[in-house]
């Protein structure tokens, strides 16, 4: 059945609908623009973050469990670091900024603990960078990964 076999109420009917569902989908991609404007820098940071953090894991194994452990969680404790850079940069929320700074310090600190366990040298001192000030992108700090 074309439409041009339905009724003319029957085509004005779905005229409304086609109508009103074209809309709903331009108020959606309206919002997704603006939200994207204003979220942008953070899902780009985190796009980067997740992407570098995924190729860094994706090591060849050794044969040795424990350093392809290591290998594989290390970049993965710092993609957690750089997405928690990213909220402290971009978030507004106290709450979520805390959890951010802690999750900074414990995955530095994880990532500490593997490297000693696999016999691989710490990164040099640096301060934990978990004061980051709101809507200013701060440097990356280095991505200490595994070398074999």
């Amino acid at each position: 059945m074309t439409a041009l076999d339905l009724h003319p109420t029957q085509r004005s009917s779905r005229r409304a609908v086609a109508s009103v569902l074209l809309c709903a989908g331009l108020a959606v991609a309206a919002a997704a623009a603006i939200a994207a404007g204003s979220e942008g820098p953070f899902l780009k940071e985190n796009e980067v973050a997740m992407e570098r953090m995924m190729s860094a894991m994706n090591v060849k194994p050794t044969g040795d469990v424990d350093l392809d452990f290591a290998a594989m969680m290390i970049p993965h404790h710092q993609g957690a670091i750089d997405m928690a850079l990213a909220e402290l940069r971009y978030g507004s929320n106290e709450q979520l900024r805390r959890i951010a700074q802690e999750i900074i310090v414990s995955q530095q600190q994880e990532i500490a603990a593997m490297r000693l366990a696999v016999g691989q040298p710490l990164p040099s001192p640096s301060p934990a960078p978990t004061q980051v000030p709101f809507g200013v992108p701060a440097q990356q700090p280095g991505h200490e990964h595994v070398h074999h």
